[in-house]
């Protein structure tokens, strides 16, 4: 194997990528300035990641598509500003007042028609789904919620996700926690385990990419 070529990630050297990638709306720019702002402004996805999920769905022409895991709302917004304007987002998350912060810009982007927020846990609103026939309907799905659940995020949006569609999954890099064998927490532990499973899963083919926390790109196979 050809020796890898790694270049020193400093600060400048991230913020110089998120420069050269990101192309937002300015309810996005607003969003993530007021996301930043709220305490639990940690848990926002990367901006250069939004930048790609939005170009996913371009790519593939996503129409049906699903975020769970909403937080406050930057995710969902940027999936949504990739659709056509009959497009449509289930958006899944159980805490109203993280979602509550990014609403206001959903409106403010003129794509608020497009999302359908589902606050319930998102097992539950992906096995209703399921069970009224949208199997094999939608086009993407992004999972960035409760580690403990993405085995179960991830069978859900596969059993949901047409042949041909994508999913990206956040954080799988976990802080670099996923190769510390000491480290046994019940996060860690899902995140490794499911790293682990789409490796080897003959259903789909994936890249683990190092952007922000770690993105994993899982292509779900033509039938």
């Amino acid at each position: 194997m050809a020796r890898n070529k790694n270049y020193l990630v400093t600060s400048e050297m991230l913020q110089y990528v998120e420069d050269h990638s990101c192309r937002f709306h300015p309810a996005q720019v607003k969003l993530i300035q007021a996301t930043k702002e709220y305490a639990g402004g940690r848990m926002m996805g990367n901006p250069t990641q939004l930048q790609l999920m939005q170009n996913m769905c371009r790519l593939i022409r996503a129409k049906k598509t699903l975020d769970i895991g909403v937080f406050t709302g930057c995710s969902a917004l940027a999936i949504a500003l990739a659709l056509p304007s009959d497009g449509k987002l289930i958006a899944c998350d159980v805490n109203e007042d993280f979602v509550s912060i990014g609403k206001p810009y959903w409106k403010e982007a003129g794509v608020d028609h497009k999302i359908d927020l589902r606050l319930a846990p998102a097992t539950e609103t992906l096995q209703k789904l399921i069970d009224e026939g949208q199997s094999g309907t939608f086009d993407f799905a992004f999972i960035d919620a409760d580690k403990p659940g993405y085995d179960s995020y991830y069978e859900l949006s596969l059993k949901l996700l047409r042949p041909g569609g994508i999913i990206i999954i956040d954080n799988v890099i976990w802080s670099g926690s996923i190769i510390d064998s000491k480290i046994q927490d019940a996060d860690t532990v899902a995140i490794r385990s499911l790293n682990d499973k789409i490796q080897k899963d003959d259903r789909v083919d994936a890249v683990m990419l190092t952007v922000g926390d770690g993105c994993t790109l899982v292509f779900k196979h033509h039938e």
